[in-house]
């Protein structure tokens, strides 16, 4: 071969060099992207070759991962193919973007609608009372900072100090989570409430919200929610080796969801993903439903997971005892506490009305019309007279529950005045209390499993009599062991008590080691149903000109509590 027809020493490198990039890059476009071992080759490649360093350089900047199927061909010979290699590549691309994209949406609108329903556990749905969305209905809540620790006052104070109830007030928990990028504190927070108060309804208020994607007018990142219920999964928790946090959702959360079949094809490790990347708000309902034996490993499990995925949203919420007393060596501690204050006047407004206005709605049909608005405002301004009107029906309706049944009470015997039926009230506030609600929550308790009811109307008769509205520990007990006794139950007086101030409620601890009824109108009641169950109406009479009693049965129906 001459000197002229010598071929170039650069030129026939270069074409098979091309080819081999082209079917690299094809190779890897059809697998899925570059592992670690292609990585490695590929660089080889661009290594031991002479391409220029700029092209290798604008190589690596558009990233080897993804930039394989855009770059422009080297040589001529293989534009074509690798440019439809490159269009494929991006369909192929944007396909599995868009798969993910769909079924992470799919899983908020599962977590949605798990929370769409306005239902109170242990409540009975009577006929002609319709149930409405949360959303139609949801007032939010006042949260008292006072527990946050020092130094977070002033900061806090800014946004969740007292002020007259208007719009504003329902950014207060969004407040806290628009903050929790640059404010650690605020990524561990555990509502404290009585019984009724609201807490489970604010979880699902924000799952709902974030689910419908509704978050931005707080202002507020979407982040993905995770409401896990502790009752369910306190058995699995408390075991020698609990499931890890995405377990727990992966396994058990997301296939209790509704149409959880949409979410077959979720990755793997997408609940791990949003766990580490900060992208979860994970909410965990009732620590004090979880039994007293299983708080220990359950608050060691908690604690666990807030530490390792301490990017992410924690908020839990318990009756209070149930977290304040724990056992100092496995105590559950979040950095904010904050705790839910009584329904103030404007907030029973706002619930009465929205309800009444949802109930006349669904009672015609679905729509609001003039004169759908006009009865329901009616009926909501004749029940709010009546509970402005009477302070034990002030103190009732603090509690969002015992208002949600006063207005279905109200609803269900029109026209009929309260106080006229307080019997049937009371007698339904406390089959609440004591039995269908801590059934309904699958609590450990005795109270289901007793005459709980009997047990407190003779202790409150007992109360009555001795002119008494408050009781001292030791005095207490004494008089609960002699009715136990009486009733054969084999339950501790302890026990007793201390379930009925933490689970029904019906009793409160006031001040430290004096005990009273909830409400005087209830001890009442309880002490009449005694006096009718006993057929001990002479007793009224021997009491007829004593004023401390008068005034408290003068009212009391005694013939209608007998007849029931």
């Amino acid at each position: 071969m001459t000197k002229t027809d010598k071929p170039d020493p650069n030129s026939q490198p270069k074409i098979a060099l091309s080819d081999q990039i082209a079917d690299l890059l094809i190779k890897l476009v059809m697998t899925g992207g570059v592992t670690a071992g292609g990585a490695g080759a590929f660089w080889s490649l661009f290594k031991e070759s002479d391409i220029p360093k700029a092209i290798a350089s604008g190589v690596i900047g558009l990233g080897i991962s993804l930039g394989a199927s855009f770059l422009k061909p080297i040589h001529k010979g293989t534009q074509d193919r690798l440019a439809k290699a490159g269009e494929s590549a991006n369909k192929a691309l944007d396909h599995g973007l868009a798969k993910v994209s769909g079924v992470e949406e799919q899983y908020f609108r599962c977590q949605a609608w798990a929370c769409r329903r306005q239902k109170s556990e242990g409540v009975i749905q009577h006929d002609g009372i319709f149930m409405p969305l949360l959303e139609e209905i949801y007032v939010p809540l006042e949260l008292d900072a006072n527990s946050l620790p020092s130094g977070w006052r002033q900061f806090t104070d800014q946004f969740l100090k007292k002020s007259p109830y208007d719009q504003e007030r329902g950014r207060k928990i969004w407040d806290l989570l628009g903050k929790t990028k640059r404010e650690v504190t605020f990524r561990q927070i555990v509502v404290l409430a009585w019984g009724g108060y609201g807490k489970t309804t604010l979880l699902k208020h924000i799952a709902h919200t974030y689910g419908m994607n509704q978050q931005g007018k707080y202002g507020v990142p979407r982040r993905v929610p995770f409401l896990l219920v502790l009752r369910k999964h306190r058995d699995r928790l408390a075991q020698e080796q609990p499931p890890t946090l995405p377990e727990l959702i992966k396994n058990h959360h997301i296939p209790d969801l509704p149409d959880s079949d949409k979410l077959a094809n979720l990755p793997d490790d997408w609940v791990q993903q949003k766990l580490n990347q900060g992208e979860a708000v994970v909410m965990l309902d009732g620590f004090d439903e979880v039994a007293s034996g299983q708080r220990s490993a359950v608050a060691r499990w908690i604690n666990n997971q807030v530490r390792h995925y301490s990017q992410s949203v924690f908020i839990v919420t318990s009756r209070p005892k149930a977290y304040t007393e724990q056992e100092p060596a496995d105590r559950l501690e979040l950095s904010t506490r904050l705790w839910v204050q009584d329904f103030n006047e404007a907030q029973r407004r706002d619930f009465v009305e929205h309800w009444y206005l949802c109930q006349e709605r669904y009672a015609r049909g679905g729509d609001t019309t003039p004169d759908v608005e006009h009865d329901a405002q009616a009926a909501a301004e004749e029940l709010l007279t009546q509970i402005e009107a009477r302070q034990e029906l002030k103190d009732l309706a603090k509690n969002p529950l015992l208002l949600n049944m006063i207005v279905t009470f109200h609803r269900r015997f029109p026209g009929v005045k309260l106080p006229k039926r307080r019997v049937e009230l009371y007698r339904e506030i406390c089959t609440l209390q004591l039995r269908d609600r801590p059934g309904a929550r699958q609590l450990e308790t005795c109270l289901i499993n007793c005459e709980a009811q009997l047990i407190l109307q003779r202790l409150a008769l007992s109360m009555m009599e001795a002119h008494e509205e408050r009781l001292d520990c030791t005095a207490l007990l004494d008089r609960l062991s002699t009715y136990l006794v009486q009733q054969r139950e084999k339950v501790q007086p302890q026990d007793f008590l201390t379930q009925v101030v933490q689970i029904s409620e019906v009793l409160v601890e006031r001040e430290p080691g004096e005990f009273e009824f909830a409400h005087l109108s209830l001890q009442e009641y309880l002490a009449a149903t005694q006096i009718a169950d006993d057929k001990q109406e002479a007793l009224l009479y021997e009491h007829l000109q004593n004023d401390w009693w008068k005034q408290r049965f003068c009212s009391m129906p005694l013939r209608s509590i007998q007849l029931s």
